[in-house]
């Protein structure tokens, strides 16, 4: 199995890539259109086929590359179920193994930064979406998020994974790449084991994040499985143009 993790600098957001060698078919996980380019030529270098896109959830800071990766190279989305969108081809299901290859991606329900939040675990390496960051995790105080949701999610779901599971967020703003289910159960400020529901409920509501400011076009964008909103202010063009740059983590 192929597998890379690739950084879009502007929403500080992690995509996956992985690829499957028998057969040729790779998937991307949390496209980004910025990146687009980028990944399509990280899949063609590969001697690959992009066959799949598959989002943890609808995002609030970015637009999804999922439509217009389908429009070039006929490539099916993968969505959440529970958001039922038309325009996607594949509706992920909690505990509903999807087969690429010889790759078999594993959806696990955990909302609570979003209601429709899935994290993927193949064999190893868990993609965490923004439900458990590093020394971190989603925020929920919007998109129906609720922290003791999160909680659960977290508590009895993956840290119920073997302490030697790799998690990949889908983003870290700290130039970090990578951590474990043991680290995380272990350092995390928010949630690390000992901390109390109640606790952990508290530390959300006293975090007072600003509105993210691309929320408003984000999400009408990405219930249309990636479309670039036209009437975007010139500050936020950025997010819909193709980048000269991107660093890979």
């Amino acid at each position: 199995m192929i597998f890379q993790q690739l950084f879009e600098p502007l929403s500080n957001s992690y995509t996956y890539l992985f690829g499957c060698e028998e057969t040729g078919k790779a998937v991307l996980v949390d496209p980004v259109v910025p990146t687009l380019e980028r990944d399509l030529e990280a899949i063609s270098k590969l001697g690959m086929k992009l066959v799949s896109t598959l989002e943890t959830h609808i995002h609030a800071d970015h637009i999804t590359a999922a439509l217009a990766l389908r429009e070039a190279v006929n490539c099916k989305i993968g969505f959440p179920a529970i958001d039922n969108l038309p325009c996607a081809d594949i509706h992920i299901k909690d505990e509903e193994p999807l087969r690429f290859g010889s790759i078999a991606i594993n959806p696990i329900f955990t909302p609570g930064h979003t209601d429709d939040h899935f994290s993927f675990l193949v064999n190893d390496k868990l993609l965490s979406g923004d439900s458990l960051l590093i020394d971190g995790c989603g925020r929920t105080d919007f998109q129906n998020g609720d922290a003791a949701i999160l909680y659960r999610s977290i508590t009895e779901k993956l840290f119920r994974l073997p302490d030697e599971t790799l998690v990949y967020p889908g983003h870290d703003y700290n130039a970090r790449w990578v951590s474990s289910i043991a680290q995380e159960k272990a350092r995390n400020s928010r949630i690390a084991i000992g901390t109390s529901e109640a606790q952990f409920v508290k530390t959300m509501a006293e975090l007072k994040l600003p509105h993210p400011n691309f929320i408003d076009y984000a999400v009408p964008g990405n219930l249309l499985c990636g479309q670039c909103p036209s009437d975007l202010p010139e500050n936020m063009e950025k997010y819909c143009q193709q980048m000269t740059e991107s660093p890979q983590g």
